[in-house]
């Protein structure tokens, strides 16, 4: 195996592209300095892995791309193959001969390549283990290597007899293989680590597990039972809209069918007005006509009374189809046979008019001899009182003619009486007729200011019933609203009661000392839980609370003493105890002048509530701490005060005596004193939507 040739472009001077062929025979490149005999060496270096620019003379990687002179442009890469003639197959691969080549850009991407196959960094080096070639090995000897190999230490004169004897390649192998073997060593400790660690959880983790898929099973089932219930309710809801709806529809029916009947109804109250005033009419000619025979006219006036009651017959029975025009189709299959009774009574009207006509004739013509009579007897009275004159002028002569005539005047005198009384009857019925025109009229005009009220009312009750549906299909939606926000926040509530209950956000020790609170009656609570402040001042509490807020409350000493074994012997971690009977603020706040200042809202403590017994509890931890409005004044008063003061702000920024400030954005803040307010107001939240719920479906079950 030997070189066969070099071909460079781009790299160091060579910018122009160049082949260097070496032949068997040739022992060297020699040259004058500066003629770039070293360049050869680095290029076949380089192209043999070299990733110190150090050892090829260089600041950086890419000083081995031509940077280009006054004449010439740089280039934007550099290129070097060799060519090794593989024909004894000292190198391990089939082929004759083999290339290998190396680009770089100024990018500072690069690649290698064997045969024009792009491989790893890692395969040429170790195709050249052993075999005296590769960038460490001792066929490359560069300017000043001869003195650093004898001065060099003995580690590095080992890696050239290590070449030499063919060991590289197994003694990489080697390094590679406890590399990897300590790498698998570490991971198998930290495995096992895991592994007793997930040990420890398994217990715990399957109780939380069978928790939560009991929990789980049973989230389903109600959401189950939410959806069963939405759709009942949903299939119940559409059935009344269908129902509502096949209502309104025979409702629509009904009324159009009765408001055709009503316009039939009302045309014929007009013909039949029509016919009434055409009977009046006959009525007041026949009474101008009857003017000399009223005695007559009082025969009939009972029958014109029995025609206007059938007359007001049929205004009441028309007012009873228009009362009755929102009933049902039996009551109009009742009208239509009372309007044919109806036109049988006009009929039998029209026939008692026509018999009332031949009447008035029969009147007129005695009412012609009557008149006939009063003119003879006019006439004889005329006659009589010319007999009286002559008789009183012939007094003496004819005695006897003057009692005769005497008594005739008598009788005439009666008969004028009689006459004259039958006139008064006449008249008096007349104005009774005329009254009884004048009701029926009013009666007629009742009738249609009757009718229009109930029309009137139909169109309002319309206008209601519209009305009365909009509002339910408007409180319908308002309803799935508000269920839907009943649903979720009920899930939200049941979501912060569990992590309530689970002690989620607290430590592991925490957790498992609250499990036992049941069973120990020592274990009051955390802090978090005995405290309470408003949400103002949340922040603030839970910032100079600090980490005291998981701390566990205890009754007594031997309370905490017991759960501290507890958690010693069964490895669940620290916690930290206040037992009550301990808990006394032994050192109040000195500086009593700085709660006037400007901007100060108080102690921590005073803002708070708890039970009288957490009392000294609450002063112990927050008995000293100073809470004000902005930092700016906490930065004041720590100033006027020489930073002996503990202030928290309301933005949860602490100043701690001596000076020392922390604040900043909070990262997953748990809000651990605000849970139970939270719950409290999402339970008040729900009251509130349930009864608005249930107000909305009444609203509903009323419309």
């Amino acid at each position: 195996m030997y070189l066969k040739s070099l071909e460079l472009q781009g790299f160091k001077s060579f910018a122009n592209k160049i082949v260097l062929q070496f032949h068997n025979g040739i022992t060297g490149v020699v040259g004058p300095n500066g003629s770039g005999k070293s360049n050869v060496s680095d290029a076949i270096r380089w192209v043999l892995g070299e990733q110190s620019a150090k050892q090829l003379r260089g600041g950086s990687m890419q000083d081995v791309i031509f940077a280009g002179t006054q004449s010439r442009r740089p280039m934007s890469y550099a290129y070097v193959a060799i060519t090794l003639d593989n024909s004894d197959h000292a190198l391990p691969v089939d082929y004759e001969e083999v290339t290998v080549a190396r680009r770089l850009y100024r990018s500072g991407e690069s690649e290698y390549l064997i045969n024009g196959t792009t491989v790893r960094m890692r395969d040429i080096q170790e195709m050249f283990y052993d075999t005296g070639i590769g960038k460490e090995g001792y066929s490359l000897i560069g300017q000043g290597q001869v003195e650093k190999i004898l001065n060099g230490k003995p580690e590095e004169r080992r890696e050239l007899f290590d070449e030499a004897a063919g060991i590289v390649k197994y003694k990489h192998r080697k390094a590679a293989a406890v590399k990897k073997l300590e790498s698998e060593q570490a991971n198998l400790v930290r495995v096992n680590d895991i592994l007793s660690e997930l040990d420890r959880q398994v217990g715990p983790l399957r109780e939380q597990s069978e928790t939560a898929k009991i929990y789980l099973a049973k989230r389903d089932e109600l959401k189950t039972c939410d959806v069963n219930l939405y759709l009942i309710e949903n299939d119940q809801y559409e059935q009344n809209l269908e129902s509502a709806n096949a209502k309104l529809t025979l409702a629509r029916q009904n009324q159009q069918g009765t408001n055709e009947q009503y316009q039939g109804a009302k045309e014929q109250y007009e013909q039949t007005g029509e016919e009434i005033r055409e009977v009046e009419e006959t009525i007041r000619a026949t009474t101008e006509q009857l003017s000399q025979a009223r005695l007559d006219r009082q025969n009939h006036a009972g029958r014109i009374d029995l025609a206007n009651d059938r007359i007001q017959t049929l205004d009441r029975n028309d007012e009873e189809l228009k009362i009755r025009s929102s009933r049902l189709k039996n009551e109009i299959r009742s009208r239509r046979i009372q309007l044919e009774a109806s036109g049988k009574r006009k009929a039998d009207l029209d026939a008692e008019t026509e018999k009332c006509d031949t009447r008035i004739q029969e009147a007129e013509t005695a009412s012609a001899g009557i008149a006939g009579q009063i003119s003879e007897i006019s006439a004889r009275i005329e006659e009589g009182k010319e007999k009286i004159i002559r008789i009183l002028n012939e007094r003496t002569d004819i005695q006897t003619d003057r009692q005769r005539a005497s008594t005739m005047i008598e009788q005439i005198a009666l008969k004028e009486s009689e006459l004259n009384s039958r006139e008064l009857t006449l008249r008096s019925d007349e104005r009774d007729q005329e009254q009884s025109r004048s009701d029926l009229e009013g009666q007629t005009e009742g009738a249609k200011k009757e009718s229009e009220s109930l029309h009137e009312r139909n169109d309002r009750l319309t206008e209601e019933l519209e009305t009365v549906h909009r509002e339910f299909l408007e409180g319908s939606e308002k309803l799935d609203h508000i269920r839907e926000d009943y649903q979720r926040e009920s899930s939200r509530l049941d979501t912060l009661r569990a992590i309530t209950e689970r002690y989620e956000g607290y430590g592991a020790s925490i957790k498992r000392v609250m499990e036992q609170k049941d069973r120990v009656p020592g274990i009051l609570g955390v802090v978090a839980d005995l405290i309470r402040a408003s949400k103002r001042y949340e922040l603030a509490v839970e910032t100079a609370l600090g980490g005291s807020i998981q701390n566990i409350v205890t009754a007594d000493e031997e309370t905490a003493k017991k759960m501290i074994v507890f958690l010693k012997e069964n490895r669940f971690g620290r916690a930290t105890f206040l037992p009550l009977t301990a808990m006394k603020n032994n050192k109040p706040l000195r500086e009593k002048e700085a709660l006037e200042e400007d901007g100060v809202i108080g102690l921590a403590s005073s803002i708070v509530s708890c039970d009288e017994k957490y009392r000294d509890l609450s002063e112990h931890l927050l008995g000293r701490t100073i809470v004000v409005e902005t930092i700016d004044q906490a930065i004041r008063i720590a100033r006027k005060y020489h930073y002996s003061l503990r202030i928290v702000t309301l933005d949860g920024e602490l100043l701690s005596p001596g000076g020392s400030m922390t604040g900043g954005a909070f990262k997953n803040n748990s809000n651990l004193l605000g849970r139970r307010r939270e719950i409290e107001e999402e339970t008040k939240k729900i009251r509130r939507l349930k009864e608005r719920m249930e107000q909305l479906s009444d609203q509903v079950e009323e419309n």
